[in-house]
């Protein structure tokens, strides 16, 4: 088959997808057993195969940049110069991405001399010429300069098409203006000049004006103002900066479009090489279009299932359905809502399945124009409530917390059996994807499922489920309960198959559901008028800092600006640049100014500044909007499968963040009360990882100090500054306490000099004589990276698997970095696992007291906080202590330590 019978013509820009797949956080972290790296070669691949899918006719070329310099650097010789050099676990993944896609035979061009885009440009024009419909496969802005009639750009990492009216509709201009447009902004990424200050709208603007960029040249003595200088000032460099922007259309190259085409596939080198570097799913569908799928193959891609989806409009169909659900003893259930918003959700409808490819939607709220007659909220809700807290069904939900919380505002339950696929994957493994649907269906069912944004639009247009019609909504609906069945199926053999997993999974995730949800309905107290109050307070500081900040400036600025922050700090003020941005850039970041505040007033005002913004944005503003009217309280949302370790985090608002080292941040604590005749009741575990430390290294020397409850912070300081115990100052104690810390993190001498402020040499003799004293640590932290290198994960004290994808990476920093982690995670993971056990025992206890006048209302990194009755609540605290000290038996001795008061500050 020739080129021309091929169509359209796909031109892959393969160097643009390879550093965009790089940088993907969940492809970052794939790799083989041995350590190469195989992210940027799964993304493109990912891509090519989606490209393959949508045109099954289309002839793919797929086209790279050379090594080495191009005409531009003849040009213009600082062309690129600031670009930072290609990672080295990147560039150990170009040569085998090549190698496959030749394999696949496609054809692979990498010219010298010139960039991919020019040998892309080359081709659109030839194949435009010859009337040969062609697709740019590209994530580069620059290439709109290249679209015609005949020519539109694709993007499969966004899923995203553009032709001339999708290029007005970005940039506001036409195609044949890109280059203009692209000249007169420059790109300080490319190091191409431009005119200084220009961004897009100024460029769209003097494009639209004057029509061309000969045009603004022509008129540039018109445009007024600082940016008129700007302009007149770069007259002379705009030639070469269009020169260096316009994509080449004429480069010599050793094939014709019209020569152009695919190969037979080399299916044996394909083997070879997806068995060499671990690409399991593609090794597995090129072994099943040969027919030889193994068993494990079949794990990895599921066979393909055909669907039948109903929707219940009647009563005796839904009779029928229910029926079946309770002759299944398993079956998946999920709620359509108006809201992500558990407090502000309407139900619109209910979906279930019990056998995998047959599920049935029931809408019973849509109320579009034109909606047919639906049965009622209230006759479906009773129907499905004897199922739903039945003792022996089994209820399969995907995020079930969130579907409890709503049938809860219906006074309908889900009691009983019940299992999440969303946290089945995340006790099964929780870095090896998102654990949303539609990733874990792409991951263990190979199914892409249908999005929400498909159905109800995106943006401000976007439609609320009850406004979609049953023709979409529908298949929409019963397909999450087909797929939430389908994954349960997929991943419930395998946590079988580990059985502290899933001892983790019973005995710890899933009862912890429940507890979760009555924390979340009950929320919590806030006095709104103390954080209005605190508001106005952090206002009038952060408009004094703003004026010390100009003062210091000798100008008035933007303080939330990194780009002016840049020119202020590094170009006007001349202090000296200490880190850059992957692009280049001075960078602005946190830890870059807490080095500079060292030594310079603006960093030190910039921080505060950055710190009582967030606050205020964060907290004092927008917590009293949060206040839900049916409740007068504040809700949160817990997620159980957020972090790596296992510690839950919160959303909505995040306590887990809320400062308490400053005042301020202890003043939004006290905005969180207690309701009348009730206190607040702080209750955290004492020292909890140093204490789960000691247990898993069993040192000597740390056991005897918690045992007779000593200060291990005062101890270590005795032992590392060689003084009697009672001669140890606040400042021993506090570089005690960041040396028992840190190094359990796994912090160099080098990071610990810099924290307590001494010399690195220092601080090396500092930790020589730690592992002196407490010899077990270093034997232990030894050992657990030797392990974690072996094994590829660490476990806590229970069995949850902390997963380390880049313990074996080729690049020395994230090897490093995962070693770090392999130390520290099981101290999180064993903290995070007591303090859910502590959490399940308090809370059984609660129930059994069945006294509304307990209430367990927060969950804080170490901490639980309650409203407990001020008649009870001395003995109260005492016997929730009690449980939470017995939540695990370690070496040591757990210690939960309480406070009492009228808020959450005065509390803790």
């Amino acid at each position: 088959m020739t080129a021309n019978a091929l169509s359209p013509l796909i031109l892959v820009d393969g160097s643009s997808y390879l550093f965009r797949a790089y940088h993907v956080p969940y492809l970052q972290a794939l790799s083989t057993s041995d350590g190469q790296p195989t992210g940027a070669i799964t993304g493109v691949l990912n891509m090519i195969k989606a490209l393959k899918k949508d045109y099954p006719n289309g002839n793919i070329v797929v086209v790279f940049d050379a090594k080495g310099k191009t005409f531009r650097n003849d040009l213009y010789p600082e062309y690129k110069a600031n670009r930072p050099p290609m990672p080295d676990d990147l560039r150990s993944q170009i040569a085998p991405l090549h190698n496959i896609i030749e394999a696949m035979g496609l054809p692979l061009l990498v010219i010298e001399g010139v960039e991919a885009d020019d040998v892309i440009g080359t081709y659109a024009k030839q194949a435009n010429e010859l009337g040969i419909e062609t697709v740019i496969s590209t994530g580069d802005k620059d290439m709109a300069q290249l679209v015609t009639p005949h020519v539109r750009l694709i993007n499969t990492m966004t899923d995203t098409e553009m032709d001339e009216a999708g290029v007005e509709e970005k940039f506001g201009i036409k195609p044949d203006q890109i280059i203009d447009y692209l000249t007169l902004m420059g790109d300080k990424v490319d190091n191409i000049p431009g005119v200084e200050k220009c961004g897009p709208k100024t460029a769209v603007k003097w494009l639209k004006e004057y029509g061309t960029l000969e045009g603004v040249i022509e008129n540039s003595d018109k445009v007024k103002g600082k940016i008129g200088e700007n302009l007149r000032s770069a007259l002379e460099q705009l030639p070469l900066s269009y020169e260096l922007a316009t994509i080449k259309t004429d480069c010599e190259l050793p094939y014709d479009v019209s020569e152009l085409g695919p190969k037979q596939a080399d299916t044996d080198t394909l083997l070879e090489l997806y068995t060499k570097f671990e690409l399991r799913r593609l090794l597995a569908e090129l072994k099943a279009a040969n027919g030889e799928t193994t068993e494990a193959d079949e794990e990895i891609t599921p066979a393909k299932i055909d669907t039948h989806y109903e929707t219940i409009l009647d009563e005796a169909t839904l009779d029928t359905w229910l029926t079946q659900l309770s002759d299944a003893g398993t079956f998946a259930f999920d709620t359509e809502t108006t809201s992500l918003d558990y407090m502000k959700a309407e139900l619109v409808g209910v979906s279930f399945c019990c056998e995998a490819g047959k599920a049935a939607y029931v809408p019973v709220a849509h109320d579009y124009v034109g909606a047919p007659s639906q049965l009622s909220r209230e006759l479906v809700l009773e129907k499905l409530k004897p199922l739903l807290a039945s003792d022996t069904l089994v209820k399969v939900g995907q995020n079930l917390k969130y579907d409890a919380n709503v049938l809860a505002k219906y006074n309908v339950a889900i009691t009983g059996p019940v299992l999440d696929t969303m946290i089945e994957s995340y006790c099964y493994n929780s870095v090896a994807t998102r654990h949303n649907m539609d990733a874990l269906a792409e991951k263990y069912l190979d199914h892409k499922t249908i999005h929400f944004e498909d159905i109800a639009g995106k943006g401000a247009k976007q439609l609320t489920f009850n406004q979609i019609e049953l023709e979409k909504a529908a298949p929409y609906a019963a397909e999450d309960a087909d797929i939430t069945l389908r994954l349960h199926q997929a991943l419930y053999p395998k946590l079988e198959k580990e059985s502290q997993l899933l001892s983790v999974f019973k005995e710890i995730e899933m009862p912890l559901m429940p507890v979760l949800a009555r924390m979340e309905q009950g929320g919590v107290l806030i006095d709104d008028h103390l954080l209005t109050e605190q508001s106005h307070q952090i206002g009038a500081r952060l408009a004094q800092l703003e004026m010390e900040a100009h003062d210091i400036a000798g100008r008035a600025f933007n303080l939330a600006s990194p780009k002016q922050l840049q020119e202020i700090l590094f170009d006007e003020l001349k202090i000296p640049v200490i880190k850059k941005t992957p692009k280049g850039a001075p960078s602005t970041a946190e830890e870059v100014l807490e080095e500079l505040a060292l030594d310079y007033p603006l960093p030190k005002l910039i921080l505060e500044h950055r710190g009582l913004s967030k606050l205020k944005s964060t907290y004092t503003d927008k917590l009293p909007l949060m206040i839900a009217p049916s409740t007068g309280h504040v809700h949160t949302s817990y997620n159980q499968a957020v972090t790596v370790t296992g510690r839950l985090s919160s959303t909505d608002p995040n306590l887990q963040n809320i400062p308490i080292r400053s005042e301020e941040g202890r003043k939004i604590r006290q905005a969180f009360i207690a309701p009348q005749d009730h206190k607040v009741v702080a209750i955290d575990y004492s020292q909890i990882e140093l204490r789960i430390m000691a247990h898993l290294s069993d040192d000597a020397g740390l056991l005897t100090a918690f045992k007779e409850g000593r200060d291990i912070h005062q101890a270590t300081a005795a032992e590392i500054f060689n003084v009697a115990l009672d001669d140890v100052t606040s400042n021993q104690r506090r570089s005690a306490k960041a040396i028992n810390f840190g190094l359990i993190y796994g912090m160099s001498a080098f990071g610990l000099s810099k924290q307590i402020g001494v010399g690195r040499n220092e601080a090396q003799a500092y930790m020589d004589k730690y592992f002196e004293r407490y010899p077990g640590v270093l034997t232990y932290m030894e050992d657990t990276r030797q392990k974690a290198n072996e094994k590829g994960y660490v476990e806590t004290l229970f069995g949850r698997r902390l997963y380390l994808p880049e313990i074996k990476s080729r690049n020395g920093m994230r090897k490093k970095a995962a070693e770090r982690a392999a130390i520290n995670a099981p101290m999180q993971g064993t903290a995070a696992d007591i303090i859910k056990k502590a959490m399940l025992a308090v809370d059984a206890w609660i129930v059994e007291q069945n006294d509304p006048r307990i209430k367990m209302t927060m969950q804080v990194h170490d901490e639980l906080v309650f409203e407990i009755h001020q008649d009870i609540v001395e003995e109260t605290t005492a016997k929730i202590v009690d449980i939470m000290n017995q939540a695990a038996e370690l070496k040591v001795p757990l210690i939960a330590e309480a406070g009492i008061g009228m808020n959450w500050d005065e509390a803790h």
